[in-house]
């Protein structure tokens, strides 16, 4: 029995580990205070955590000062392509419930308040 349990609990991490690998990559966001980011998503323990790599305005790439900040943090991946943790709006400098759904190359990023009931939401598109 205790084999048993070893296997199943091994088994679980692997399918956590394999269910999050949807997000894995580089994200474009939505234009936000006027500007848009590339976002790389890579593993961070048991969940996905998302770093600020590139950013862009109206007159192309630019070095923000937030570049190489986590603004998706530890998004733990609840089965379906959805992931829950917290989101870092670099606008207002403030943290957010986050809610995440990814299908395919299209991601739904939700920072919300009030237990999760209000959110706000991105879609954002892979680019790598």
């Amino acid at each position: 029995m205790k084999r048993f349990l070893i296997l199943a609990a091994a088994l679980m991490g692997f399918a956590t580990g394999a269910a999050a690998q949807d997000a894995i990559g580089v994200w474009q966001t939505e234009v936000d205070d006027g500007a848009y980011a590339h976002i790389t998503i890579a593993p961070c323990g048991n969940a996905v955590c998302g770093v600020i790599s590139r950013t862009f305005n109206a007159d192309g790439e630019y070095q923000s000062e937030n570049i190489g900040k986590t603004l998706v943090i530890d998004m733990v991946p609840q089965g379906g392509g959805a992931y829950e943790g917290s989101v870092w709006r670099p606008s207002n400098n403030k943290i957010y419930i986050g809610k995440m759904d990814v299908e395919g190359n299209a991601l739904r990023l939700r920072g919300c308040v009030a237990g999760g009931l209000i959110c706000s939401s991105q879609n954002w598109v892979r680019v790598g």
